[in-house]
Parts: C-alpha cells; sequence; structure tokens
C-alpha cells in the first residue's frame, strides 16, 4: 500500500498533469510567440519612421528656437545693448495734396512704409523684439524742424491735438506693428484741415509704442504738407488723367475757366477728346488757345 502505484484507473499516472494538459500549454507558448513575431514583424516598418519623423521634427523646432535666441544673443555682443539706437523712417513720400476724409497715401498710390532702422549700418533691422514692436501714427505741428537734434520731449510739444468739439484729428487705424522691422500705415485721414495751425501745415509722425530696455528707438517725421478741406478734392487734378476725365482735370485748365469754357464750345469735353485733336486737329486746339490768349 505504501509503494506507488503506477496505475490509475487502469491508466498511466503523469507527474504535473496529463500529456494533453502539456500538448495544450505548448501550444499556447508557440501561438503566443508567433503572434508578438507577427507583430513585431508589421509594426516595426510603420512605426519606427514614423517615430523617427515625429523625434526629428520636435528636435528641429527646438534647435530652431534656440537658433534664434542664440542669434539675437551674439547680435548683442556685437552691439550692445546699452550703446544701442535705432531709429524709425518713413520709407516713402506722401502723395500730395492731402485731403479730410480721403486716405492719406504714398507715392503712387502706395500704402505709407515705416522701418526701423540702424543709423550704424543703414540697413533695416529686421530680427530681435524690436523688429516686431508696436507703433502709433500721430500729427505734428508744420514749423517742427525735423532735422534738428530734437528729443522725445521736444517731438511730446509740438503734438497737435484736435480743436475743441471736434473729432480726434487722425481718423481711421492710427496703430501698426513692424514686420521683419518694416510697418504699413493702414486707413488713415485727417478728420480737419490744416489752415488753423500757426504754420498751417501738419506733418505725420511715428513713434514706438512698445519699449526696450537699454534700446532708444528714435520716432520719425515727415516733410510738412497742407492738408485741405475734401470740398477741394472736386477740382484736384488727377496725375495720371484718365482718357475720360474731364478734360479741367489736365494742368492748366481750370474748372469753368475761359480756356475749359472755349474747349467746351468747341466740343471737346473729354481728355481723350483733348488727344484727338491733338493728334489729328492741332490746328483747332491752337485757335482755340489763340481765342482763349487773345480774349
Amino acid at each position: 500500500m505504501s509503494q506507488k502505484r503506477e496505475f490509475e484507473d487502469g491508466k498511466p499516472r503523469v507527474e504535473g498533469g496529463s500529456s494533453d494538459d502539456k500538448r495544450r500549454r505548448f501550444k499556447s507558448v508557440v501561438q503566443e510567440v508567433m503572434r508578438l513575431q507577427t507583430v513585431k514583424h508589421f509594426l516595426e516598418p510603420v512605426l519606427e519612421p514614423l517615430i523617427r519623423k515625429v523625434v526629428k521634427e520636435e528636435v528641429e523646432l527646438a534647435l530652431g528656437k534656440h537658433l534664434a535666441g542664440f542669434k539675437w544673443i551674439c547680435e548683442q555682443e556685437i552691439h550692445p545693448l546699452e550703446s544701442r539706437n535705432l531709429q524709425l523712417k518713413f520709407l516713402n513720400n506722401l502723395s500730395l495734396p492731402v485731403f479730410t476724409s480721403a486716405r492719406v497715401e504714398g507715392d503712387e498710390g502706395q500704402a505709407i512704409r515705416v522701418g526701423l532702422i540702424d543709423p550704424s549700418t543703414g540697413e533695416i533691422v529686421s530680427s530681435g523684439p524690436a523688429s516686431s514692436a508696436k507703433l502709433e501714427f500721430f500729427v505734428v505741428e508744420g514749423y517742427f524742424d525735423k532735422d534738428s537734434d530734437w528729443t522725445a520731449e521736444d517731438i511730446r510739444n509740438n503734438i497737435v491735438r484736435e480743436r475743441a468739439g471736434k473729432k480726434p484729428l487722425l481718423s481711421g487705424n492710427v496703430f501698426a506693428l513692424l514686420n521683419d522691422g518694416i510697418g504699413v500705415m493702414d486707413e488713415i485721414s485727417f478728420t480737419d484741415n490744416s489752415s488753423w495751425t500757426r504754420s498751417r501745415k501738419f506733418r505725420l509722425g511715428v513713434r514706438m509704442v512698445d519699449q526696450f530696455d537699454f534700446v532708444k528707438i528714435r520716432e520719425a517725421v515727415t516733410e510738412s504738407f497742407v492738408v485741405r478741406d475734401h470740398r477741394g478734392e472736386l477740382y484736384r487734378k488727377h496725375h495720371p488723367p484718365s482718357l475720360f476725365d474731364e478734360v479741367w482735370r489736365l494742368e492748366k485748365i481750370g474748372k469753368d475757366g475761359a480756356f475749359h469754357k472755349r474747349l467746351h464750345w468747341s466740343d471737346i469735353n473729354t481728355v481723350k477728346d483733348f488727344l484727338t485733336h491733338f493728334h489729328l486737329n492741332s490746328s483747332k486746339l491752337r485757335q482755340v488757345r489763340f481765342v482763349f490768349l487773345c480774349g
């Protein structure tokens, strides 16, 4: 009875379970290993390039930010903050004459542009915090001497404010942002003419709204100019005139003047009519002008 039985219920006894159980466990282990190998085989070619791409992009972004900051630091080492003086400058001239309620424009109808300049090189400062700062446009007295060695205090003392009971002198968006050291003046117009000031003229000024430690940025001022009431725009000459403009839009032909009336009587009413007669029937034009001069 004490001896181990070689048979139990007529079947051989197997330590650790039956042979079927062992075969099932072995088969399960083999299938799991094959599944893991299959997943590794198919996913590695897909996941590895994706992970490499994401890591590369993140590294490049972080490196770009680091290099930008490093560049700014290097610039400051070359041009120490304590000695850096910058200035604003109008990059194009105003288109004259200027009328109230009409958009203030540059030459050939372009927008007025302002640049942040390094006076030591004459070049635009396109990097660093100041190159993306906020600007403000304002009006300065026409007699202000923009070529003198003026200070910010001199500018403040010569800013023109609106007359009592009037709207602010400048209408529209008087603020702009520098982009790589260049700012563009948006839709700005005058609400009042300049005839009531001592010089009867205005200047347009621009200054930096944002302030930077150890960096001095000088304001910019345009040449002086007259601002006329918008009613005067009705008599404004066009440069260049359109073919279908009335003939008085040409220089030296006053609206409803004697020469204008004689041209009208000769059926020369538009710029196109004038040019047609000039090229095909110049004798008629000379006759009209002769009568005008003699009359």
